[in-house]
C-alpha cells in the first residue's frame, strides 16, 4: 500500500496529542506515583528524568524514523530497511504486533475497572444502589462485561482511521486530561495533609538510591514512551515527511514526563490527605501499601469521607483514568490493525473489528481465569517481549540500517541535521549505549 493512499496526521498538534496519548496510560497516572513514593521521593524522580533523556528520547526519535521512513505498518517497514533478511523483518514486526495485543488483552481489563468505579457514584446517587455495588466488586461477570464497553471504545476510535479517529479524539481527550489534571491537583494541595505527601515527592531522600533503582527508573521511563510494541513505529508511519522528527519527539517526551509529574503532584498529596481523614496507606511493616489498592482502595475511601464534594472527584479523578487508558488502548490496537490492514489488504473498518473481538476473547479468558493468566500476561508482555523488542529497533537503526540511508530520511524534516551535536551523538548512542542500557532493565531481576 503506498503513502498515498494512506491516511496521515493532518497537523503537528494531531500527532504530539496522538502520540502524547499513545504514551500516556495508567503506568504514568498511578505506577509512576508509588514507583516515586517507595524509592525515595525527588532521588526517583530526579533519575527518572535523567533516563528519559539518556534512553527513551533517543529511542523514540528511533521507533518514529523507522515508521516514517516505511509509511507502512511496522512489519513492511522493517522490511524495506532489513532488505537482506526480511524474514527477521517479518518474524520481530509480527511479534511487535503480538505484543501489542497481549498488553491489550490485559490493560483493557485494568480499564473496564475504572469504567466501573468512574460511574458507581453517579448509580449510588440516582438510587440504582445494587448495580454501583456490582461495578466495584470483583467478579468474572462484572470484568467481561466492563471489558466489553472499554474495548467498544476503543474499536470506535480506531475503526475511523487516522484523521477522524486516532487524531481528533486525541486531541480532544489529552487537552480534557490535561484540564481534569490542574483542577484535581489544585483542589488536592488545599487539603489537610497534601504538604507532607508534596515534601515526601520534591524533596529527595538520597539514602534509596542505588542500582535496583536506577534499573526502575530506566524501565519506567522506557515503558512510559510506549516503546517496543510498535505503537510509536506506526504513528511514525502516519507523519508527513517535512515534520521534524528529533523535535517532534522532544515535545512528546516532554510532555510525557509532564503528565506523570503531575500524576506524582495528584497521588502522593491525595495518599496523605486520605491519611489524615483516616484512610490506611500504609502496611503493616511501614510500606507505602501497593499501587492497585491505591487506585481501587485508598483513593474511592478518601473520596467517601469528603461527601458529595469527593462523589464529583470520584468522577472526575476516574474519567481522567480511563481517558489515559484509552489513548492509550487506541495506538496498541493501531498496531495489529495497521498489519492486517495493509499487509492482508483487509478494510481497516473490518480489520479493527476482527482484532478488537479477538483481542476481547483473550481478555474473556484472562477474566475468567484472573489468578492464573492476568499476572503471568502482563509479565511476559511488558517484561520480557517489549524490551528485548527495543534492543531490535536499535539494532536496525544502529548496525542494519546503512548511516547514510538514515541521515537520509532524518534530513527531510531538519536539511541541517547533519552539522548539529544531535547527529554526531545520536547514531552512535542507540547503535552502542541504548542496547546495553536496554538489556541491563532486562537482565537486572535475573542477577
Amino acid at each position: 500500500m503506498t503513502s498515498s493512499t494512506r491516511g496521515q496526521f493532518t497537523s503537528r498538534f494531531g500527532f504530539i496529542m496522538a502520540a502524547a496519548g499513545s504514551a500516556v496510560g495508567l503506568g504514568n497516572v498511578w505506577g509512576f506515583p508509588t514507583q516515586t513514593a517507595s524509592n525515595g521521593g525527588a532521588a526517583f524522580l530526579l533519575i527518572y528524568l535523567l533516563m528519559m533523556a539518556l534512553l527513551a528520547y533517543p529511542m523514540l526519535v528511533a521507533e518514529l524514523t523507522i515508521g516514517r521512513f516505511g509509511q507502512s505498518n511496522p512489519i513492511a517497514s522493517l522490511r524495506k530497511i532489513w532488505t537482506k533478511n526480511k524474514f527477521l523483518a517479518v518474524a520481530f514486526g509480527s511479534i511487535a504486533m503480538l505484543t501489542a495485543s497481549m498488553i491489550l488483552s490485559f490493560y483493557a481489563i485494568l480499564a473496564g475497572w475504572l469504567i466501573g468505579f468512574g460511574a458507581e457514584p453517579i448509580l449510588q446517587l440516582i438510587g440504582l444502589h445494587s448495580l454501583a455495588d456490582w461495578l466495584v466488586t470483583f467478579s468474572t461477570g462484572r470484568n467481561v462485561f466492563l471489558t466489553v464497553l472499554f474495548m467498544s471504545l476503543t474499536v470506535f476510535v480506531v475503526r475511523r482511521g487516522v484523521a477522524d479517529g486516532i487524531e481528533k479524539w486525541s486531541s480532544r481527550l489529552m487537552p480534557l486530561l490535561f484540564g481534569l489534571f490542574l483542577l484535581l491537583i489544585i483542589y488536592i494541595l488545599t487539603q489537610d495533609g497534601a504538604m507532607t505527601g508534596l515534601k515526601m515527592y520534591l524533596i529527595p531522600d538520597w539514602s534509596h538510591v542505588n542500582a535496583a533503582l536506577v534499573v526502575n527508573a530506566m524501565g519506567q521511563a522506557f515503558f512510559s514512551l510506549s516503546l517496543g510494541v510498535g505503537a510509536m513505529m506506526v504513528y511514525g508511519s502516519y507523519l508527513k515527511k517535512d515534520v521534524n522528527i528529533p523535535k517532534t519527539a522532544g515535545q512528546v517526551a516532554i510532555i510525557d514526563t509532564g503528565v506523570a509529574f503531575s500524576a506524582g503532584l495528584l497521588i502522593m498529596p491525595a495518599m496523605f490527605v486520605a491519611r489524615a481523614n483516616g484512610v490506611q496507606i500504609f502496611n503493616e511493616v511501614g510500606e507505602l501499601i501497593s499501587s492497585g489498592n491505591l487506585v481501587f482502595v485508598v483513593l474511592p475511601s478518601l473520596f467517601d469521607t469528603m461527601g458529595f464534594v469527593g462523589e464529583f472527584l470520584s468522577v472526575a479523578f476516574f474519567a481522567l483514568m480511563v481517558i489515559a487508558a484509552l489513548t492509550s488502548s487506541i495506538a496498541m490496537l493501531e498496531v495489529p490493525v495497521a498489519c492486517l490492514h495493509e499487509e492482508m489488504n483487509i478494510k481497516r473498518d473490518k480489520a479493527a473489528m476482527m482484532l478488537g473481538g479477538i483481542i476481547l476473547l483473550c481478555s474473556t479468558i484472562i477474566a475468567a481465569n484472573f489468578g492464573l493468566l492476568f499476572d503471568w500476561v502482563a509479565t511476559a508482555s511488558t517484561m520480557y517481549m517489549q524490551p528485548l523488542l527495543g534492543v531490535v529497533w536499535a539494532v536496525v537503526i544502529g548496525w542494519v540500517w546503512h548511516r547514510n540511508a538514515l541521515l537520509q530520511e532524518i534530513k527531510q524534516g531538519h536539511p541541517e541535521i547533519e552539522t548539529t551535536w544531535f547527529w554526531k551523538i545520536w547514531p552512535w548512542y542507540v547503535k552502542f549505549v541504548c542496547p546495553v542500557a536496554i538489556l541491563t532493565v532486562f537482565a537486572y531481576p535475573f542477577l
